[in-house]
């Protein structure tokens, strides 16, 4: 019996590795308070996607700094975050997996 969890999947023209999704997760590790990747989020995710899971989603990253469910979370609310969570998907992709990111807003829970 062929087990289809670690066979490819296609999603339209994005072809996954498996059918093993790591979903979002807030690790509130953003340390300077800035909304920026640290070498933490890259171990945290590159692992994940050398690990074999086919599909990895970012944490929840905040669109507003006002947004953020905490003062820790990731952002991309500014161009100056956009090049750490461009190297944050390059080495989730070196390392054979897709990357998903989670775009958020707290709404009324927000700091």
């Amino acid at each position: 019996m062929e087990l289809q969890l670690f066979s490819p999947y296609t999603i339209k023209d994005v072809t996954l590795k498996n059918r093993i999704v790591m979903s979002p997760m807030c690790m509130y590790s953003s340390e300077n308070e800035d909304g920026r990747v640290t070498n933490f989020h890259l171990i945290h995710y590159g692992t994940r996607a050398a690990g074999q899971v086919g599909l990895v989603m970012i944490e929840a990253t905040a669109v507003l700094p006002e947004g953020r469910i905490s003062n820790k979370d990731l952002g991309i609310w500014d161009d100056n975050l956009i090049e750490d969570l461009h190297k944050t998907t390059a080495f989730i992709h070196d390392n054979g997996a897709k990357a998903a990111i989670q775009l958020a807003h707290a709404g009324r829970k927000a700091e």
